[in-house]
């Protein structure tokens, strides 16, 4: 490790651009409906201008990849400073749907930058030591929902107190507070270097990509993303009828999420990467399917369930990735968690239309009202089951299989050591 390397400093500059994202996340989220009442909106305009969001963060996360190793991890997040700050100060001083569209877009693109420079910058400075790895990777990716938390709840509290506070440009620039921090942060600081031989090399990052076991967490990242943001999405559906607070379940799905993902280190290094994943598909499965099932106060114990389940995927995936196809490099790791993105993107409008399939078939069945946006939105979770409920298999062939590389790793050493 470079001496020069003020790691706790790169890692909380991090997690304050990680914060930023987030903030992005929710506040955006709480303003939405003034932006549809001050400018006219419909529903579908508002929902083209949040897949910006999504549409930017991907491509911005695999153009980080490409370049992370020659253009550097700091210069990756001076774009991504100007990329937030344009994209917060193009949507305050926004005169309609395009200049919306736009700065979404900046947005996303600045959060994307985040994800494709830190994540990699993270696993460089603990590359030494993969349970520490694991562990600040996790404690890095609790920002996300810890800072959804935090970000909903300042978004909750500006719109409650009325007057200056609750105009939605008081609330974008608020998403100017921990973006200058992680500028203050990263500012003088140097970064550090890849550690895996061959990692800065594209041809020999693109030849890891095509390993078996990279395609196969390629593929598992896609149900692990729309597993935990495809319930987040639409659990109000059901929440909101079903006698639970939908805030209130957001909050605490949220809040475990980022406690967990703080004690994160501990649960790895005692389950392990694969047993990690197999436990997360099993908890997410029994949580979604509660949500599909309950009603009033259990619904919170769903939201529990659901939490423990869903916490460790994102952060596990990606250090699967750092530590066990360690040549993908930088670009390895931006391109799992695009295909995270991209998968929530496109599951979106599938997950609307069985909604939409839902409410049509229990209105011709005579359900109205309260108990048919229940029923609409019970049956739509209950068909998301299938994403975890795929993973469990997935995982504990990735558990055996992996166990299985282990096991001929040590039979080939041991000739070797007694020579």
């Amino acid at each position: 490790m470079n001496e020069n390397v003020n790691r706790s400093a790169l890692f909380n500059g991090s997690c304050f651009a990680l914060i930023t994202t987030a903030f992005t996340f929710a506040i955006r989220a709480g303003i939405l409906p003034q932006l549809g009442e001050q400018f006219n909106l419909t529903a579908e305009q508002l929902g083209f201008i949040n897949s910006m969001w999504f549409l930017g963060f991907p491509i911005s996360m695999i153009i980080g990849g490409l370049v992370y190793h020659s253009f550097g991890a700091k210069n990756i997040m001076r774009v991504a400073f100007v990329a937030h700050t344009l994209g917060i100060l193009l949507t305050i001083y926004s005169g309609g749907y395009t200049g919306l569209l736009i700065s979404t877009l900046f947005i996303g693109f600045g959060n994307g930058c985040t994800e494709a420079a830190c994540n990699p910058m993270i696993a460089d400075m603990y590359s030494d030591n993969h349970i520490k790895m694991n562990k600040m990777l996790s404690r890095f990716h609790m920002w996300f929902p810890g800072g959804i938390l935090l970000g909903a709840l300042i978004s909750k509290f500006m719109t409650e107190a009325g007057g200056f506070l609750q105009q939605w440009q008081t609330q974008m620039w608020v998403l100017m507070i921990p973006t200058i921090i992680y500028v203050i942060l990263f500012y003088g600081k140097t970064f550090p270097k890849a550690k895996v031989e061959g990692a800065t090399s594209l041809a020999q990052n693109f030849k890891a990509m095509l390993t078996p076991t990279f395609l196969f967490l390629f593929f598992c990242m896609a149900l692990t993303a729309i597993s935990e943001f495809g319930p987040q999405q639409w659990v109000s559906i059901v929440m909101s009828h079903s006698g639970a607070d939908s805030m209130l379940i957001l909050a605490l799905t949220t809040g475990l999420m980022a406690v967990g993902r703080f004690f994160a280190g501990p649960v790895v290094r005692t389950l392990g990467q694969t047993g990690v994943l197999l436990g997360s598909a099993i908890f997410a499965t029994i949580g979604i399917y509660l949500f599909s099932v309950v009603t009033g106060p259990i619904a919170y114990l769903a939201a529990v369930v659901f939490a423990i389940g869903v916490c460790f995927f994102w952060p596990v995936m990606v250090g699967s990735v750092a530590q066990r196809v360690p040549l993908s490099g930088a670009l390895g790791m931006s391109v799992i968690g695009g295909i995270g993105m991209f998968s929530t993107a496109i599951f979106q409008p599938i997950i609307g239309g069985w909604i939409d399939g839902a409410r049509e078939k229990n209105a011709a069945a005579g359900l109205t009202d309260s108990a048919l946006e229940l029923a609409t939105g019970q049956d739509a979770l209950s068909k998301m089951v299938s994403f975890p409920a795929i993973l469990i298999v997935l995982f504990i062939i990735f558990f055996f299989w992996q166990k299985s590389l282990k096991n001929k790793a040590v039979e080939t050493a041991a000739p070797q050591a007694i020579h």
